[in-house]
């Protein structure tokens, strides 16, 4: 497996770390949460899934858990991590269901989207 930007940094400034390797995450499947321009979703947050926000997700649109074997994706299981897209991790804010996230796993392009304060109130890797 080949990182898409093996200089990559975290929301904190340091080193990206990898997210899942098994799943396999990423917006590129190189295990990181990587996100570069053409990534438009900003699958850069890292979070940790529970059943609760499983099911949250797939209710407003987002089903992490279905598979779907023509893309080899086995779907998202609770105790699992997952690069989530940026748009839903904000949505999930809002909602009051945002998920506990990786915050040495979420990609700096996240501070785009939401402030450094916010993301530590959800960070379990501190």
């Amino acid at each position: 497996m080949r990182r898409i930007d093996p200089d990559a940094k975290n929301v904190l400034g340091g080193p990206l770390e990898p997210c899942s390797l098994n799943p396999l995450t990423g917006f590129y499947r190189d295990g990181t949460c990587t996100s570069l321009a053409n990534n438009q979703a900003v699958h850069a947050v890292c979070i940790y899934a529970t059943e609760e926000f499983l099911e949250y997700s797939k209710r407003v649109g987002n089903d992490l858990s279905t598979p779907m074997p023509q893309y080899n994706f086995a779907g998202v299981k609770p105790g699992e991590s997952w690069c989530l897209g940026g748009y839903s991790f904000l949505k999930a804010i809002k909602d009051g269901m945002a998920p506990k996230i990786f915050i040495h796993a979420t990609h700096e392009r996240m501070l785009d989207l939401v402030d450094l304060e916010t993301l530590k109130q959800y960070a379990i890797d501190l």
